[in-house]
């Protein structure tokens, strides 16, 4: 376990015919609904450690964004009746590929939704926020093929 309490999320979306999605994986643990996030990984930065996450995880690559978008934090249960605070910082990542096999896949569901659906969906206060502000953040999301 590393001894820090930073971990590194990414915040994956995609444009649907129009409209703004939002790539959501359950936790293994509990089954919340959180993004793709984990602890920092030596030799790679945090949106790299971010964008690995999210391949690990929700089974998705694409372009991770370079500046870190806003952060949230989180209890993290780790042995009963413990928990540790976690700090998380996000990036966003464009979905460019989705994977039908991917490391957690057993362990995880993944579910793409509407940006209001998602925001519901989180727990965390300031994660909904991020989620919300997601349009505004983007500004018009231009197909970029």
């Amino acid at each position: 376990m590393p001894s820090g309490h930073s971990q590194y999320g990414a915040l994956p979306y995609r444009k649907r015919q129009g409209d703004l999605e939002v790539l959501l994986v359950t936790s293994r643990d509990s089954g919340r609904w959180i993004i793709p996030k984990g602890w920092p990984i030596k030799g790679l930065s945090a949106n790299q450690t971010a964008a690995r996450e999210a391949l690990e995880e929700a089974g998705v690559t694409g372009k991770i964004g370079s500046e870190c978008i806003g952060a949230y934090h989180y209890d993290k249960q780790l042995a009963e009746h413990t928990s540790r605070r976690c700090d998380v910082e996000v990036f966003l990542l464009e979905v460019v590929d989705q994977l039908d096999s991917w490391p957690e896949q057993h362990q995880r569901r993944r579910e793409w939704l509407s940006v209001e659906e998602a925001s519901k969906r989180v727990a965390e206060t300031e994660l909904r926020v991020l989620i919300r502000n997601l349009g505004v953040q983007l500004g018009p999301v231009k197909s970029r093929h």
